[in-house]
């Protein structure tokens, strides 16, 4: 296998890509898994408030904890994960994520000791800690992949990990409001759990952090950290993503991805019962949701293929494009000209966020933490796209309960614009190697 070239992708041997095949295979249903884990709640969001009594801003008291620990986690594991590597913090996290499925489902039989303030808390503290266990999840996947793809594959295959995560969102859409339908609402967490402890077990199985762990040479994937010697410590991985200015106006714009992201993809489903009177289970949700699924897909592709042919190499103007697809398609969920263009603009809408997300938390945090610091770089995009995420929980649900549906579409348009001011900034960024000259 040849690594010493410009770009050696034409020299890879057979058994190298059918060797890192498995890998990806292997590690990308594993992320799909616990994308059904994390996604799940918004389909029971109703059915909590049915059956508990509580409004919406009680349901945004599960929400909020969860995605700021979530955030704030990502950002602390990601150097851990640099450290132990990205197989064992994947593992970690999957098996986080399937105790704790379990036992948000679990409160169900619980309300024998009360449905008001302990339920409540037994739920936000539960989803809060399977949060805590899913940050392991993007930056494992990334630190392991920022050791198998050249910078000049990365956009292309991280497209196509997109694709296989959007298939872990695509299940849980097909069968959230189908389960939550047909049985009680806690079994949207158990099938889930199952799942994923059958895919972490094929992560342990055949996932390995790099071509070296499989009798290949080390690939020189010459991104940010090429070059770099040493043992891997946490002041090298902090100084690598925490001082570069390009990768903390990333951050920040990630920050924006967080709300409107979260905000879209938590109350979504409600919004569609509450101000259209749609069913989970009707056809017209069911193809629509088949729809946002299948253009979060495309999103991904979209943004690879242009990253790398027509940008060569370059994430902010692909990004930007995403961001400025999610003004337009959010200024049409605030017009409401009706149904037919509010499911059109939510389907956009999911091509667009899939691009940013793709593009930043997905490929920039290779290229700029390098493969050494990528899950540092990893932790801190995600990271801060869930704090930001944070706020759509009791902030937003709060907003919803005095202003109604016709404020939702407006809180986000903001927060997107910012994102493609600062994606506009960093246009001709690229991540610059230890032994680069310039």
């Amino acid at each position: 296998m040849a690594n010493s070239v410009s770009n050696p992708v034409a020299g890879y041997s057979k058994e190298f890509r059918k060797r890192r095949a498995v890998n990806w295979l292997a590690l990308g249903f594993t992320y799909s898994a616990m994308y059904m884990g994390r996604y799940n709640l918004s389909f029971a969001n109703k059915s909590l408030s049915t059956t508990y009594g509580w409004d919406k801003t009680q349901i945004g008291a599960i929400i909020t904890p969860a995605l700021l620990v979530y955030g704030l986690s990502a950002m602390f594991n990601g150097p851990i994960a640099d450290k132990i590597g990205g197989r064992k913090s994947m593992l970690i996290g999957a098996t986080g994520a399937v105790i704790f499925n379990f036992f948000f489902g679990l409160g169900a039989y619980l309300g024998f000791l009360g449905t008001g303030t302990f339920l409540l808390g037994y739920f936000a503290t539960v989803w809060a800690l399977n949060s805590y266990f899913q940050s392991f999840s993007a930056l494992s996947l990334i630190k392991v992949n920022s050791g198998w793809f050249h910078i000049s594959e990365r956009g292309v295959f991280s497209a196509i990990f997109g694709s296989m995560i959007q298939s872990g969102r695509a299940l849980i859409f097909f069968i959230g409001g189908v389960l939550v339908t047909i049985l009680p609402w806690q079994w949207v967490f158990f099938v889930p759990s199952v799942l994923i402890a059958i895919m972490a077990f094929m992560t342990f199985r055949f996932v390995q952090n790099g071509p070296e762990d499989c009798g290949f040479d080390v690939l020189d994937v010459q991104d940010a950290s090429s070059g770099d010697k040493g043992e891997i410590t946490f002041s090298y991985v902090v100084r690598k993503v925490f001082t570069n200015p390009v990768t903390l106006t990333i951050a920040f714009a990630e920050f924006c991805t967080g709300f409107v992201r979260h905000g879209f993809e938590q109350w979504f489903p409600r919004y569609m019962l509450e101000a259209h009177h749609l069913s989970l289970e009707s056809g017209i949700f069911q193809k629509g949701a088949g729809a946002v699924v299948i253009a979060g897909i495309l999103g991904a592709v979209c943004a690879g293929t242009l990253s790398d042919w027509v940008f060569k190499g370059r994430r902010a103007p692909v990004a930007f494009l995403g961001y400025v697809t999610q003004v337009v398609c959010l200024g049409i969920v605030w017009m409401a000209p009706g149904i037919n263009w509010i499911i059109a603009a939510f389907i956009f809408n999911s091509f667009a966020i899939s691009i940013v997300h793709s593009m930043l938390s997905g490929t920039a945090s290779m290229d700029f933490g390098g493969k050494r610091a990528a899950a540092t770089a990893a932790g801190l995009f995600d990271g801060m796209q869930y704090v930001g995420g944070s706020v759509v929980g009791i902030g937003m649900g709060w907003m919803l309960d005095n202003f109604g549906w016709g404020a939702w579409g407006p809180s986000m348009i903001g927060f997107s614009a910012m994102g493609a001011i600062l994606m506009f900034v960093l246009w001709n960024a690229r991540p610059v190697s230890s032994g680069s000259s310039h």
